[in-house]
């Protein structure tokens, strides 16, 4: 029998019925693949990873798998208690992610019925957690929008600035106003401001194409460093005519109140016997260069830093006290017009 080609490697065969092997991570003990008897099932992050009722069962034709595992939301899972009744109903996103919901909650959001897709009235089947409606929306963009919906922040998914900008895509398509549930002091209206000073162009030129005015208004005040004459005719026709006006006002009238502000000079004092008003004309002349080569240049977004910078060191070159009074008098008030100038749309 030794020699015989037939004979079977023992070795391989008594891998299936010796003791199974522990492993260090976790005690986990892995069993042979003939006594698996139940589907793996992790609950990670909280998640249920109960598939709804239609999904228990498979075609005759085809057995259930006793492997398969099923993505539940973190958030919309069947305990979740977000409200005082059970959802009703259930999505399931492109990347085969469930979300348990309620019919009323999304039917009171939507002015299209979620373009059609769900059903007139909840199932009343004992037990049942509702129908099944496919989306193509991934999980992400689904989440996010869920979130607004039932008025809760989505911040601790991290979700990337261009995925927000997709949820609201979906939302306008699925009949969801988002000039409601990206309102003033709402969850979603923060988290974007939140990406106001990393993307703000692309943050206002949402805002514009949704007359979001609210949301428009802090972001500009990350504009005033941008020059508007990189726009680009795809930007322009986001932004549109109306905001795109709003935001080039805001840069040219700063920069028309900053040139005036910087134009009188230090009021003169009373002549002296060292200082006359022949002696004051130096400081005055000062005043003019330096506030001509700010004024030359004026950007909306000049800091009061540079300001002082520029204007401070006139008072070295003067031998008269009241003269250098004068200067830091006439600064300090420049500083200040300059800090209360409109900052924003």
């Amino acid at each position: 029998m030794a020699g015989n080609a037939e004979t079977p490697d023992w070795d391989f065969v008594f891998q299936f019925v010796s003791e199974p092997l522990e492993f260090d991570i976790g005690s986990a003990v892995e069993k042979p693949v003939a006594e698996r008897t139940e589907p793996p099932v992790g609950n990670v992050l909280g998640q249920v990873p109960t598939p709804p009722e239609s999904f228990t069962s498979s075609p005759s034709d085809s057995p259930p798998d006793e492997n398969t595992l099923v993505s539940v939301s973190t958030t919309f899972f069947p305990g979740a208690q977000l409200h005082a009744l059970p959802p009703d109903l259930v999505l399931l996103s492109s990347d085969s992610v469930f979300f348990y919901v309620h019919l009323h909650i999304l039917l009171a959001a939507s002015e299209n019925n979620f373009s059609s897709l769900l059903p007139p009235s909840p199932r009343t089947d004992p037990g049942s957690v509702g129908p099944v409606v496919p989306l193509p929306e991934s999980s992400v963009e689904l989440n996010i929008v869920l979130h607004a919906i039932y008025d809760m922040s989505c911040s601790h998914y991290s979700p990337s600035f261009e995925a927000i900008v997709s949820a609201l895509s979906v939302m306008d398509a699925y009949g969801i106003s988002v000039k409601k549930y990206v309102a003033r002091s709402t969850p979603l209206y923060n988290l974007l401001l939140c990406h106001a000073p990393i993307y703000p162009l692309e943050l206002y030129a949402l805002a514009a194409s949704h007359d979001l005015y609210d949301l428009a208004v802090p972001t500009s005040s990350h504009l005033l460093s941008f020059s508007l004459a990189s726009l680009t005719d795809d930007m322009v026709d986001r932004i549109g005519p109306r905001y795109l006006k709003r935001l080039f006002f805001l840069h040219f009238g700063r920069s028309d109140a900053l040139k005036r502000l910087l134009l009188p000079p230090p009021h003169p004092h009373p002549p002296t016997v060292s200082c006359d008003f022949t002696e004051q004309k130096k400081l005055t002349r000062a005043w003019a260069l330096a506030s001509a080569y700010l004024a030359w240049d004026a950007r909306p977004d000049l800091s009061t830093s540079t300001i002082e910078s520029a204007l401070a060191p006139l008072g070295e070159q003067l031998s008269c006290e009241q003269c250098k009074l004068a200067l830091h008098e006439r600064l300090k008030t420049l500083i200040v017009q300059w800090s209360v100038v409109k900052r924003t749309i």
